[in-house]
């Protein structure tokens, strides 16, 4: 037998040898394959309902992996993690915020979030006709928020807000706004006062003919009463309607609200016939024209009727007394005591079917 024949089974057996080498090779890149595929789109562990992750400024991944075990979650090693970052151009390119860790989150969901900077939105509502104080307690119970203004009174507030020398009251627009963690009590009030600024501004270039106010901040005055007066959005423009045609004549506006805001702190649910008589600049009965500012943050519905009030003959308007929160209107005060004599008489009725029997 030749050299050459006898190399052959040798040659054989060599090829045999790396042909099982590439289906070892190929058989454990799919089974890493698979593995990576089921570590990346499986669903991470340990999360617990609410919880988040806190990416802060200057955090590396391997920063990201040790909260996230901290965190209970032990879902994939390192390695996994820096391929699957790779893959998906996030390593790197971690943004600063706070990442939801809901059930069924998984590792490339999270990291695309962290990549695109996909924070967790929050929401503030200021709600219409809460005053300053009203607003600046809501905030100050908001831990996440990081807490700027505690320390500071309504002038120093302002002034923080760049609007130095301005009363705060009705100056922030009732809506939603959106924050993340980070911002500050101060970072959503800067955005209200902006959202206020511009509601203004489009109230008062929309206005009637003929109104009897001299500015814009006049305007958020009136509508602030009328905000305060009824929570029956289309009975606004008949309530301001009234205030505005009082203003025309020279009569007083006669308001409560703005008498309970002037009685400021002494105020307890209840207002007497003494509180009406007694003298502060807010007082509409005893002070003629319009209080020195708002008394209330108005919404845009407030807004626009104070700017554009329905038109009518009535100067007097008294609640209905039946639950509805409604008001009856009147163009003669004959008219109106009537119907305060009804509302009285409505009112006892409920009285006496509520008493104990």
């Amino acid at each position: 037998m030749s050299r050459r024949a006898r190399r052959v089974p040798a040659g054989g057996a060599l090829r045999r040898f790396l042909l099982l080498v590439v289906v070892v090779a190929l058989l454990a890149g799919a089974w890493a394959w698979q593995r990576q595929r089921g570590f990346a789109d499986g669903p991470l562990g340990g999360i617990e309902a609410g919880s988040s992750l806190v990416v802060a400024r200057g955090d590396s991944l391997d920063a990201v992996l040790r909260k996230l075990r901290d965190a209970g979650v032990h879902t994939g090693e390192r390695l996994q993690w820096q391929l699957l970052a790779r893959e998906l151009d996030a390593a790197g390119r971690l943004q600063v915020g706070e990442y939801a860790l809901d059930a069924g989150t998984t590792p490339r969901a999270l990291l695309l979030a962290m990549r695109d900077g996909k924070v967790v939105r929050r929401n503030f509502t200021i709600v219409e006709g809460w005053n300053i104080r009203d607003l600046r307690r809501a905030l100050a119970k908001v831990p996440e928020l990081r807490q700027e203004a505690a320390g500071l009174d309504d002038a120093a507030l302002m002034r923080a807000l760049g609007q130095p020398g301005q009363h705060p009251e009705g100056r922030f627009l009732p809506e939603t706004y959106a924050w993340v963690r980070g911002d500050s009590d101060l970072d959503v009030l800067r955005r209200a006062h902006a959202a206020m600024a511009k509601a203004l501004a489009a109230a008062w270039e929309a206005r009637a003919k003929d109104l009897p106010l001299r500015s814009p901040d006049e305007a958020l005055t009136l509508a602030s009463i009328v905000e305060k007066e009824t929570g029956i959005a289309e009975e606004r423009p008949a309530i301001a309607g009234v205030f505005v045609r009082r203003l025309h004549t020279g009569m007083r506006l006669q308001t409560d609200p703005t008498v309970i805001y002037g009685m400021g702190a002494a105020y307890t649910g209840n207002i007497r016939r003494s509180d009406l008589t007694t003298d502060t600049p807010y007082n509409t009965y005893t002070r003629a024209g319009l209080p020195p500012t708002p008394i209330a943050m108005p919404g845009e519905a407030a807004l626009r009727a104070a700017t554009q009030p329905a038109p009518g003959d009535a100067l007097y308007f008294v609640a209905v007394g039946d639950g509805s929160g409604r008001h009856v209107f009147s163009a003669s005060l004959d008219a109106h005591n009537a119907a305060v004599r009804a509302y009285v008489q409505r009112y006892r009725a409920q009285q006496r079917e509520a008493a104990p029997k």
